[in-house]
């Protein structure tokens, strides 16, 4: 665990929000190391087609995002309070009822269920707190973990957005997921609420 998420958490920073084997704390500006190492992991640079930036950049970006009212940031924890990776719900509408979700997990907590469960409670915030209607994921075409959690979290793939993203120096296609309002509705999993 890294020693700001430590200290938060001896400082009684508590969870705003649980899944079933999660939860999120809000992002912190002290988070940014942390989310700095997660970032820099080559599996996960890969994945989601981004490079890392310098940990001040990360820094003034963690604390801009806590003035957009537009999207929300939120570690994603352990019941003991170790952190497992990020997730956001970004480029909320509030008119049109859409938002888009995105997911990191720190490479050493992937294949436990732990995205899933959080892409679970995500969706489960914007339908069942916020006024949401659409949510979208967008990820690579090749990147079969985060399309399989997706799936498994009730996304439907709407379309392929051919060679959309350049990274590595190669164009790859990225794929279009989206759960609409009366699908969530839809699902037999048990809500937060309900547990």
């Amino acid at each position: 665990m890294s020693d700001s998420v430590a200290e938060a958490n001896e400082a009684g920073r508590k969870p705003c929000w649980r899944g079933r084997k999660v939860a999120f704390v809000p992002v912190e500006v002290d988070d940014a190391e942390l989310l700095q190492e997660w970032r820099s992991d080559p599996a996960t640079a890969h994945a989601m087609g981004i490079w890392p930036r310098s940990l001040t950049s990360l820094r003034e970006r963690i604390e801009r995002y806590h003035d957009d009212q537009d999207r929300d940031d939120f570690v994603v924890v352990l019941p003991d309070g170790t952190p497992v990776g990020h997730v956001a719900l970004t480029e909320q509408d509030v008119a049109d009822g859409t938002a888009e979700v995105e997911l990191m997990l720190a490479p050493q907590h992937r294949g436990r269920g732990y995205g899933t469960d959080a892409v679970d409670a995500l969706t489960d915030l914007a339908f069942g707190e916020l006024p949401m209607y659409r949510l979208q994921a967008v990820t690579h075409t090749d990147n079969a973990a985060a399309l399989a959690v997706l799936v498994r979290s009730g996304f439907v793939q709407e379309g392929i957005r051919r060679s959309a993203c350049l990274h590595r120096g190669r164009r790859h296609d990225v794929a279009v997921l989206s759960p609409l309002r009366p699908e969530w509705e839809a699902l037999a999993r048990p809500k937060p609420w309900d547990r």
